[in-house]
């Protein structure tokens, strides 16, 4: 069986150094940190967590709360998450909302366990605390850190994209493809991100003199069901001409305040014999893995969840073990053209700092 001295030989640093790059007590270089953790794949090496808990007075586990394990959004964040923590050797617990309580107080609860399981730090992904939550909260534990969402100041560390610059592209997409006439299915109003994304949206559309009808608006749940009711109730709203349903819709594009829900939309509107995107341009936001799969493939505003999560992760392996990694704190969203986007009946405003669609 390999000792720490093995790993520092094989290193070539001392066993003070490997010792410190293992555990996380005390500051290691990036540089240093990588060959340790090389050497310590390249023997197999695995030390006591008993033993180190006992001499560090910590667990080596982060906590992670989440509303729900699966999905687009969630899923990929937690394995990023998994991913950082084993490379140095520390463990992820999580917890999600479970009982028969509200969102929010489920969420409560969901932290509450974390706490009480002694966990070293913690990272939040919730929509539905409200912003004394988490000042609360950080004020009870402090290693705390949210995710895909900013807090107030005072509050825990945070670690988001910009949304509502998120929905400032996705308005731009579209004119800049020459729609006008354009609806909308958002998500939760209760929900920060969704309310951030569509402020944006609405208010890049009305600087270019556009707005979205009330009726040619719906609320999803940014799940596939509601995405897919949403999109079936605006399509009842269609205007009837002479007793009659029309098949013509008076939009030419619609932006889903996330991919699930804009999947779920291209369905409804395929079946009820509407051509995406030849009679309905569609874009969605995540750009979530999926995204590229679907038939067309979905334009989409990417917003970088993996680097969000990898770099709270990792502020929080710095905070509470003193390991040197490097983060970043700003995760600018991007626009992701691919074929759910064509070319509408009006004339496209440029915007020079897009990036070039495709033809269409």
């Amino acid at each position: 069986m390999s000792t720490i001295k093995d790993v520092a030989k094989l290193a070539g640093v001392g066993v003070g150094t490997a010792s410190r790059a293992i555990s996380g007590k005390g500051a290691v270089s990036p540089e240093t940190l990588a060959r340790v953790r090389q050497a310590v794949a390249e023997l197999g090496f695995r030390p006591s967590n008993v033993a180190r808990a006992l001499s560090l007075k910590s667990t080596g586990m982060l906590g992670v709360y989440v509303p729900i394990f699966e999905g687009t959004f969630y899923g990929p964040m937690l394995q990023a998450i998994d991913a950082e923590l084993r490379a140095v050797n520390r463990h992820m617990v999580a917890a999600n909302g479970c009982g028969t309580a509200d969102a929010r107080q489920q969420a409560l609860d969901g932290v509450d366990f974390l706490i009480q399981r002694q966990c070293d730090g913690i990272l939040v992904l919730s929509n539905d605390l409200l912003d004394e939550d988490f000042v609360a909260l950080h004020a009870r534990f402090e290693r705390l850190a949210v995710l895909n969402r900013s807090v107030p100041a005072g509050g825990p560390a945070a670690f988001s994209t910009d949304h509502r610059q998120g929905g400032v592209l996705a308005a731009q997409a579209l004119l800049s493809k020459g729609h006008r006439e354009i609806a909308l299915i958002g998500g939760p109003d209760s929900a920060p991100d969704n309310r951030a994304r569509l402020a944006g949206f609405h208010a890049e559309l009305a600087r270019h003199g556009v707005q979205v009808a009330p009726e040619h608006q719906a609320e999803g749940d940014f799940a596939f069901a509601g995405g897919h009711a949403a999109a079936l109730a605006l399509l009842a709203r269609r205007k009837k001409g002479r007793g009659k349903a029309t098949s013509a819709l008076p939009y030419t594009a619609i932006f889903c305040a996330n991919d699930v829900m804009a999947m779920a939309a291209i369905s409804a509107f395929t079946h009820a014999g509407i051509r995406v995107p030849q009679d309905l341009s569609v874009i969605g936001f995540d750009d979530s893995d999926v995204a590229a799969y679907t038939a067309p493939q979905l334009t989409s505003v990417r917003i970088p969840v993996d680097e969000v999560a990898v770099s709270g992760c990792r502020h929080m392996l710095q905070l509470c073990y003193g390991l040197a990694l490097p983060y970043a704190r700003e995760f600018p969203p991007r626009l992701v053209w691919r074929e759910s986007v064509v070319n509408g009946p009006h004339t496209p405003i440029v915007f020079p700092d897009h990036d070039s669609p495709k033809a269409g």
